[in-house]
């Protein structure tokens, strides 16, 4: 009962096969003829671009053209086979593996069906083949494995891949000629040759005023740097005089700033103090360049700034304490006298 069912459906699988195969190189010839006549519709309108002086339109028509050229050769190789295969539907049924004499053709259609949306007989060919071989067989023709057998020609004819320069050259060549058209191909061929530089990556030059900005950027950069450099090197104590300027500072714009003059007095009686201040430290890896010595002399300024301010600020605090201490004292010696007799208006006691 399995062999006669077996034979059964080899024959309905025959009959489907030669349906397909017909109704395919049917619609083949269909389409080639539609396709001659827009590609010459195309060649002509790459002429009238050629002549009225678009070279950049006419260009990218070519490509279409090409395109268009390849789809048609692609076509007529897949009439080949889909006529050989249908001669040849008998022997298929009869063997149970992939006749060696056809397995180029049938690798070549199984590959094209899904490239080729305007045949929509191949898809169903292929699922025939797929149903009979197996789905290896079919993955290693889609995947173009080693062993898929698939004609070189169909797989370049419907590669995605843009055309070559002197393909895209000739064809405009030969259309000028054909339509007798005097044209210059000197500019398209240097366009073609062209390099164009590659903007994901940035372009590898300034130029203009970016170029004259580039240098004071970089020395300031480079300032900034040492600053960093030479301001980690130097003592702990220069660093804590370098925040007492900012305690400093804010101290003399809310209620100390007249009494600044008290801070310089109190440097003016310590000369040693600012002496020892304006000292440069003994650091015997100091570079001789002219920039680390601005650094230097900034930091040292800075330095005795602190120190001043410093020095003002605690005057200021020591003034300020001793006429809260004054106001105190004269109150209290006021209550008691106010306690032992009463006080005149002159501030004698009565």
């Amino acid at each position: 009962m399995s062999l006669l069912n077996s034979l059964f459906n080899r024959g309905i699988l025959g009959a489907k096969c030669k349906t397909c195969l017909n109704l395919a190189i049917s619609r083949i010839k269909h389409l080639r003829n539609k396709r001659e006549l827009q590609l010459r519709n195309m060649r002509k309108e790459v002429a009238q671009f050629l002549l009225t002086g678009q070279e950049a339109i006419a260009r990218i028509r070519v490509e279409h053209i090409i395109r268009e050229m390849n789809i048609l050769a692609a076509y007529e190789i897949l009439e080949l086979f889909c006529e050989l295969i249908y001669a040849r539907v008998p022997i298929l049924e009869t063997q149970r593996e992939c006749p060696p004499e056809l397995q180029e053709a049938i690798a070549s259609i199984i590959f094209a069906a899904p490239r080729c949306l305007d045949l929509p007989e191949l898809m169903q060919i292929r699922n025939l083949f797929g149903t009979k071989y197996g789905k290896e067989f079919v993955l290693a023709a889609s995947e173009l494995r080693p062993d898929s057998c698939v004609n070189r020609g169909i797989i370049e004819k419907l590669s995605v891949k843009a055309p070559p320069v002197d393909v895209k050259l000739n064809l405009l060549k030969d259309i000028a000629q054909e339509f007798d058209l005097e044209w210059d191909s000197s500019s398209t061929e240097s366009e073609f040759n062209k390099k164009h530089e590659d903007l994901l990556d940035g372009s590898n030059q300034i130029c203009g005023p970016a170029a004259e900005l580039q240098a004071p950027v970089s020395q300031s950069f480079f300032d900034l740097s040492l600053a960093k450099e030479e301001h980690s090197s130097k003592p702990e104590s220069q660093n804590q005089g370098i925040q007492r300027v900012e305690v400093s500072s804010t101290v003399e714009r809310t209620s100390f700033g007249p009494t600044t003059s008290v801070g310089m007095g109190h440097h003016a009686a310590n000369p040693d103090a600012v002496a020892q201040s304006d000292r440069p430290p003994n650091d015997g890896n100091t570079e001789k360049s002219s920039q680390p010595c601005d650094v230097m002399e900034r930091a040292r300024t800075a330095i005795a700034a602190a120190e001043k301010a410093s020095a003002a600020a605690r005057a200021a605090a020591e003034l300020v304490k001793r006429t809260r201490n004054h106001a105190e004292n004269r109150k209290t010696s006021d209550a008691q006298k106010g306690e032992n007799g009463q006080i005149s208006n002159d501030g004698r006691v009565i």
